[in-house]
């Protein structure tokens, strides 16, 4: 059954929590200790892991009248929406924001994101769409995510929607990527919901942003025999997107990764790892974080290693770099590229930036002597990927 006339009870364990659904979930994430306690650490930091008990239970009080009123999932956005700001206000130097204006607010898209951070990759992209006045997007989690009750009940309050990515079977991963097709195309054409989806499983650990084509296959899963291909992407409108941080507060734990799966052949994630990376990509300093809005797919794709292909284009164009990029890239190659950097763009001048390659040369000191080279490609291969377009 396609999506266009199936019934949304299918949908049930996956979808995010609807308004009349808000105001028991908030009862329950409030009485949460274990709740209490996360949002303690989030608040008072510094403080809290002195004085735990009485921080969680001031954080308890603070969360009832900070919610006492919010009935909707629209109203629960909007307190997100205040301490985003905060968060953004201590965490980075400026957000900026391209491309968003060009986009029509009356039409859902299928926002297709390079991967970086767990969290922060979709609230930045949610944070700029409300404050250009745009409706938010459903976020697309894996289910790895949901290790905690509070956690699953704060992304699902928040729009988020379940990705099945523990089924065993071959016919239980075609169920489920058949349901996720199907919910995609559904939020999109039935729902006029805008859907943010990352462009691969998993996050960018190497700084090479790539679309996987088997993410377009299982959107198209949902297509019918008789309609083309190219008229099919225009039904999802889907739409390139390009978050570039200056500072990945992760870049050392995901070069970790990396070096364990290079050398052992597999990495093994502790049990609430996620949940882990998730608050130091929220609180760790990310400096100039830039989200580039792309154009619509309109043209007549036939494929989706063309599409892909597409998506990338635009992501790797459109990707603001830092000066954290190019000195990396100077560092691991020893030679200047002749890019722009930041936004609004200017000229790559390196004695401009000797403040910013001392503090990166002390964050690289810092770091165990096998993931330095790791670290700096992190950086660098957005510059490559750069080039690469630019020679092509």
């Amino acid at each position: 059954m396609k999506a266009s006339n199936i019934d949304p009870a299918v949908f049930e364990d996956m979808r995010p929590y609807r308004d009349d659904e808000v105001r028991a979930v908030l009862d329950r994430m409030i009485n949460d200790k274990e709740a209490a306690r996360a949002m303690a650490h989030f608040l008072v930091p510094g403080y809290a892991s002195k004085l735990e008990r009485p921080f969680a239970w001031m954080v308890r009080q603070f969360l009832r009248f900070q919610l006492r009123n919010v009935t909707n999932v629209y109203e629960f956005q909007e307190v997100i929406a205040s301490y985003m700001g905060k968060v953004i206000d201590r965490s980075t130097s400026a957000l900026t924001i391209s491309g968003l204006d060009e986009l029509p607010k009356d039409r859902a898209c299928l926002f297709v994101s390079n991967h970086r951070d767990i969290a922060m990759d979709p609230a930045l992209s949610i944070i700029s769409m409300y404050r250009k006045g745009h409706n938010t997007a459903r976020i697309a989690i894996g289910d790895n995510l949901l290790s905690k009750q509070f956690a699953a009940d704060l992304m699902k309050l928040n729009k988020c929607f379940v990705v099945t990515r523990n089924a065993s079977s071959r016919r239980e991963k075609l169920a489920a990527a058949t349901r996720l097709s199907n919910y995609i195309y559904h939020s999109i054409v039935n729902d006029n919901e805008h859907v943010w989806i990352a462009q691969r499983s998993g996050r960018a650990k190497d700084g090479l942003d790539r679309t996987n084509p088997a993410l377009l296959a299982m959107f198209s899963m949902t297509k019918d025999k008789e309609t083309p291909f190219a008229d099919f992407w225009r039904k999802l409108h889907i739409v390139p997107l390009a978050i570039s941080y200056e500072w990945d507060p992760g870049d050392r734990s995901k070069a970790r990764e990396v070096y364990v799966k290079t050398h052992e052949g597999e990495y093994q994630k502790g049990k609430h790892e996620d949940l882990g990376s998730i608050g130091k990509g929220v609180m760790g300093y990310k400096g100039h974080v830039h989200a580039a809005f792309g154009t619509p797919i309109e043209a007549d794709f036939a494929d989706v290693t063309e599409m892909a292909e597409e998506i990338d284009r635009q992501i790797i164009n459109n990707y603001v770099l830092h000066a954290t990029n190019l000195i990396a890239y100077e560092m691991l190659y020893r030679e200047t590229p002749k890019l722009d950097y930041s936004y609004p763009a200017r000229s790559w001048d390196p004695a401009e930036n000797e403040a910013v390659r001392e503090k990166f040369e002390a964050r690289l000191a810092k770091a165990p002597p096998e993931l330095r080279d790791l670290i700096l490609a992190q950086y660098a291969n957005p510059v490559v990927s750069r080039l690469a377009y630019s020679n092509d």
